[in-house]
Parts: C-alpha cells; structure tokens; sequence
C-alpha cells in the first residue's frame, strides 16, 4: 500500500508527466532527510558499481553532505508518483576525472543515474525509459546543455543497454585514473562512455 508522497513539498527542478508512465519530479537531494532511501539503495550488492558497498549510514551522509557544498557536482532524487525511484547526479566533465579520456565539449553535462530496488513486483518494464526522458528533458531544456555524457562500468553491461536504447551513441572504452584527495577517494575504473545529442532528441 502506498505511503504519504515523498517530500511533497520539496521544489522541484523539474517536473514532468511521461505518457504511460506517470509523473517524475526532480528534487534536489536532501542529504539529512533522504538519507535512509539512498544509503539503502547504494549500500546494496545491485548497487556494486556505484562504489559505496560497505559504507555506513554517516560516511553516505558526509558524502553528499560535501557534494552539496560544490558548484560542480549536484545530486537529486528522483520520485515517481510521490516514490522515490532513482537518484540522479549531475557533474562538470572539466571539473571531472572523465575530462582526461576525452574531449570534453562546451555544453557537456555529465550524468550518474541509480535506479531505485525494483521490490516486491519485479521487473518493471519501460521503468529506465520513463525516468531517462525526465532525466534529458531537464538537462537540455530546463538547463539548456547539448550533449550528455555518461560513464557505466565495463562490466555494467544492463546500464550500458538501457543508455543506448534510450538513443545514446556508444563512446570509446576508457580507464577513469584513481582520485585521492582530503575529501574524495575513487578507485581506478574502467568504462564505456556513451553521448547524447540535443539535436537527436529535441532537434535544432
């Protein structure tokens, strides 16, 4: 049964009815009052690639606590019908490791999407589709960017999939090099990048 609708008074950065889908909002990730939906999705063996197995309830929280300090990297939680459903990042690609495997464009916009548990019923067909096309409909039209770029694990084949028949283009095979400062360690990865174009979606 269906609980009260997440932070339904949270503004949104972005809000849009997806036929046959339903209604995604956009929220800016509140990294207190969200943090018991997020730790449990990134703490979890299906969320291995995004790189936070094992980590605490306070070390999650500090996280995003940081990245919602910078000007570079935000975070949002995206909520279906008042659940929540995914949570989305958005970086810089020239304030990113990604910027040194290739050449990052004026209007690049790099994106991060984790898909919520898909619970007790199972597959949830046309689920990825419908909050992609919420996904690039802010970041070319409420942000105005012209490509967004994308970086899933080598060996992340099912995210890879769901890029490229949401229309991305397949990019190079890269090794992002390992990040060690104060604030953030990430380990040596190795990924596909994948693009997408304004111009395929929305045209000129």
């Amino acid at each position: 049964m269906a609980g009260e609708p997440h932070a339904p008074d949270r503004e949104a950065v972005h809000e849009q009815p997806v036929d046959g889908f339903g209604t995604v909002r956009i929220l800016p990730l509140d990294p207190r009052a969200d943090l018991d939906v997020v730790h449990g999705w990134v703490s979890g063996e299906r969320a291995s690639f995004w790189g936070m197995n094992g980590m605490t309830r306070q070390q999650v929280g500090e996280i995003y606590a940081h990245m919602d300090t910078l000007d570079t990297h935000h975070a949002f939680l995206l909520v279906k019908d008042g659940e929540p459903a995914a949570l989305l990042q958005t970086y810089e690609p020239e304030a990113d490791r990604v910027s040194e495997c290739y050449p990052v464009e004026p209007g690049d916009l790099g994106v991060h999407l984790l898909l919520a548990p898909a619970g007790p019923g199972g597959a949830r067909p046309g689920w990825t589709s419908g909050l992609l096309t919420a996904v690039v409909a802010y970041v070319f039209t409420v942000l105005g960017r012209r490509r967004i770029v994308v970086d899933p694990d080598e060996r992340n084949t099912k995210a890879t999939a769901r890029f490229l028949r949401q229309g991305f283009v397949p990019g190079p095979a890269v090794v992002l090099p390992e990040i060690d400062l104060p604030d953030v360690y990430l380990p040596e990865k190795r990924a596909h990048l994948a693009f997408l174009d304004r111009e395929r979606t929305v045209g000129n």
